[in-house]
């Protein structure tokens, strides 16, 4: 059977123009644009960037949620995000707005396909699906949806240099322009209780969250989340990759050499350049595609 793909109209896209060299006054005061790109053509055409789509129909957005979750999963896959059955990432059910889609507990992210997914409700109830889900991701994840109406998704993996970082129990420091994503948006979830398995432990997690978009869990590893998943995936993606930089950057000090941070003036304005939820959402997209292109679209199965 031919996947059903949800994709992009010219009516789900947005022009974009040149941006000045100079702040606009408009921009010095709201803040510069999310995206960046350089949209004019030479023979006078707007050219257009993508856009979160709009749907006609929450059933629409529904397979659309899914199939973006089940491509996160292969992009996790790739990076080596998995570790056995630790892991896991949701998404808020767009009709259903108490239950969120979730991995099969021992299925690997790169065979997990659209009809894979497992919805269940507010108590952890299957409501779609025939196989079982990890304890700690239902409690982990209805904590924080419970918590944070605007996330419709969430990300957790025990990636390498997440988990590195994490030993530490503090935040990212702000020395490079993809640390800026977090600046005053993360935090440290500073005490491990072991598997989360009992809603006051992801309660504290999703206390410890607040209003950012990914805290630290110390001795344990990352979670990030988002607007839409794709987003929350990005966030993942690029936190991980901080941590390895702040890893090697601190390795680098201890031999003598001298970190250059950015300053809080900088770094208010870098956020909404390139921490917002457009960003995040627009920057997960290559990613997509490189799916769709590696599989022959076999994760929208």
């Amino acid at each position: 059977m031919t996947p059903s793909i949800v994709n992009l109209s010219s009516d789900d896209r947005v022009e974009d123009s040149v941006q000045s060299q100079k702040l606009t006054s408009t921009e010095q005061k709201s803040g510069p644009p999310q995206v960046q790109s350089m949209g004019k053509a030479k023979d006078g055409r707007n050219l257009k960037i993508r856009k979160y789509p709009q749907f006609a129909s929450l059933e629409e957005e529904r397979l659309y949620r899914k199939q973006h979750l089940a491509a996160a999963f292969r992009v996790f896959a790739d990076r080596g995000f998995d570790e056995g059955v630790a892991g896991h990432i949701s998404v808020r059910d767009p009709i259903l707005t108490d239950h969120f889609w979730l991995n099969p507990l021992s299925m690997h992210f790169s065979l997990i396909k659209v009809s894979d997914l497992i919805l269940v409700d507010e108590d952890g109830l299957v409501v779609e699906g025939d196989e079982p889900i990890n304890t700690a991701a239902f409690t982990i994840h209805s904590a924080i949806h419970r918590s944070r109406p605007d996330a419709n998704a969430a990300c957790h993996a025990h990636s390498v240099h997440g988990k590195a970082f994490s030993v530490f129990g503090r935040e990212l420091e702000m020395i490079t322009q993809d640390s800026l994503r977090f600046y005053k948006s993360h935090s440290v979830y500073d005490n491990f209780g072991g598997v989360v398995v009992d809603r006051e432990e992801g309660d504290r997690i999703a206390t410890a969250l607040g209003t950012g978009k990914a805290v630290i869990l110390q001795n344990h590893g990352l979670l990030t989340v988002g607007q839409s998943v794709d987003e929350a995936a990005f966030w993942f993606i690029s936190l991980d990759k901080t941590c390895h930089a702040q890893l090697l950057a601190d390795a680098a000090s201890a031999a003598g050499y001298q970190k250059k941070f950015v300053n809080d003036e900088e770094a208010e304005y870098a956020v909404k350049e390139v921490g917002g939820p457009e960003k995040g959402w627009l920057a997960f997209q290559p990613y997509y595609d490189e799916q769709l292109a590696k599989t022959k679209g076999e994760f929208l199965q």
